[in-house]
């Protein structure tokens, strides 16, 4: 892979990383969705605990945060109770997995220039940044069922199995 691109696809995990910390600053807090942008415009993606940052994409970033906080008749998390199991729903979700995957599922929804695998993988890897343990696995399985509902063409025959 050549450095440009190599460095295109870091900054775009790291605008997807700060995108989903702006959403859990808007989750938690009560910063207005100009504040939780600004903030992290400012410091790029914070990468660890140890003040390590990565450059991000400002545009890239906005949408995801304005798309999912748009979303106030809660069509995002309809779309992850749809997708749980065992009687889970988004409620029962630690707050940081609520907001990983709603900004997966509004790029499923809203990006369809990225590949569907791609938003899969990307929000595994953000998922590996705050967890060790089964969340980045449910996160593959909630936004895989999804994009394969979402995007099926292109997923080809294995949609229609």
């Amino acid at each position: 892979m050549s450095g440009s691109r190599r460095g295109r696809n870091e900054r775009s995990t790291a605008s997807r990383l700060a995108a989903v910390q702006a959403l859990y600053q808007l989750d938690i807090e009560s910063s207005s969705v100009d504040e939780a942008l600004d903030s992290v415009k400012l410091r790029g993606a914070a990468l660890d605990e140890s003040g390590l940052h990565a450059e991000i994409d400002p545009v890239r970033t906005e949408t995801i945060v304005r798309g999912v906080a748009a979303d106030k008749a809660g069509r995002l998390d309809e779309m992850i109770d749809g997708s749980l199991s065992g009687g889970w729903n988004s409620g029962r979700l630690e707050s940081l997995m609520r907001v990983i995957l709603r900004a997966g599922i509004f790029e499923l929804l809203e990006c369809p220039d990225v590949p569907a695998k791609v938003v899969i993988n990307e929000y595994v890897d953000v998922a590996h940044a705050f967890f060790d343990r089964g969340e980045p696995g449910m996160v593959n399985a909630v936004l895989d069922r999804l994009a394969h509902i979402l995007r099926a063409a292109e997923f080809g025959s294995a949609a229609s199995a």
